[in-house]
């Protein structure tokens, strides 16, 4: 790390002294704000149609939802939605990006925090800080890289043999149950109502890290990831729900594994629908034949997700996602569900 004296004006302090906070749905109810945004036009009448259909997929008995998180919505102050919509029963199942899930609410729970900053901050005295920023927040790397060797000492004491992201994460949260210094964490909460999180990219994030250490310290018994039986697990989800939804935060990687399950469960001769009802939220574009993989219309050519209940969203989730939340949380559909705990399938 380099010498403090050719530091800039600002220390490591200056820069790491307000913590985001993140929103709590619960505090606030955002129907009169939907109920008139679905009158206006454009984001905001979009962002009206994306709750109706979510009230519809929670009212809907049969209705598998699966929430996916793409980008850095939990590091910007998202993460409490996450938690509450697995505490109040509005998701069956999570597929994530490893670093929205390790790097960001697995770094909380061990106390760490993530603070406002600034986009037009000069990044090389951030970096002689050692200070990771994401756009406009500052993530503190000494915390980030503790957070690195706490996977490590997490696989230390498994027993060496493959593991889904699903199952390591299970450990995780395990592990939080009797550790965590910040508790009600999204793992947490998501191993407590058996909840299961799939990161399919798992190694693209702390856990990556955390698992190199792991295995160069134990060369002949250690863990590994098995993607392949965790898609096959996710697939298992999908083949034994009546009907599914999905709530898409970004796309990527969990976008599309999330609905490759349909395909899959095809080709091993099982039959199920296309997901009936589809929300993603994103600010990527479709001109350039992307849009973070796919428009949802798009993906109905594939035989992945019906046309007949699905919305884009195109904004930034952390300006329109609270208030979906909000609104279902209030509207209170989810008391009237039973929990599916697909945690359990796989014990």
């Amino acid at each position: 790390m380099s010498d403090k004296k050719n530091l800039g004006h600002n220390s490591k302090k200056d820069f790491l002294k307000n913590p985001v906070e993140h929103i709590d749905i619960t505090s606030f109810d955002a129907r009169e704000i939907i109920s008139s945004m679905k009158k206006m036009s454009f984001s905001s009448r979009e962002t009206g149609n994306a709750s109706d259909i979510y009230n519809e997929m929670l009212r809907d008995k049969d209705c598998t939802i699966f929430l996916t998180l793409a980008g850095s919505t939990s590091a910007a102050g998202c993460m409490n939605i996450y938690r509450d919509l697995v505490k109040y029963n509005m998701v069956d199942a999570i597929v994530a990006t490893g670093a929205s899930i390790i790097d960001m609410d697995f770094f909380e729970a061990l106390g760490f925090k993530h603070y406002q900053g600034s986009q037009f901050q000069d990044d090389n005295e951030l970096r002689k800080n050692y200070i990771d920023r994401i756009y406009d927040t500052y993530i503190d790397e000494d915390e980030l890289q503790l957070c690195d060797k706490k996977i490590c000492e997490i696989a230390d004491n498994l027993s060496p043999r493959s593991y889904t992201s699903r199952e390591f994460i299970y450990e995780i949260g395990k592990y939080l149950k009797l550790n965590a210094k910040k508790k009600n964490s999204l793992i947490e909460t998501a191993y407590d109502n058996n909840v299961p999180i799939f990161c399919p990219a798992f190694t693209d994030s702390s856990a990556g890290f955390g698992l190199v250490m792991h295995q160069e310290k134990n060369p002949k018994k250690h863990i590994t990831i098995d993607s392949i039986r965790e898609f096959r697990e996710l697939t298992e989800i999908k083949i034994n729900s009546k009907e599914s939804g999905l709530l898409m935060i970004g796309g990527g990687v969990p976008k599309n594994f999330v609905q490759d399950t349909v395909i899959c469960a095809e080709l091993l001769g099982k039959e199920v629908g296309m997901h009936k009802y589809a929300i993603q939220i994103t600010v990527a574009d479709s001109r350039d034949g992307a849009c973070s993989s796919s428009t949802l219309k798009e993906a109905s050519s594939w035989g992945k997700v019906d046309t007949i209940k699905e919305q884009m969203v195109f904004a930034e989730a952390t300006s329109v996602l609270p208030l979906i939340a909000s609104d279902a949380y209030h509207n209170g559909e989810w008391k009237k569900r039973a929990r599916k705990k697909f945690s359990k399938i796989f014990l």
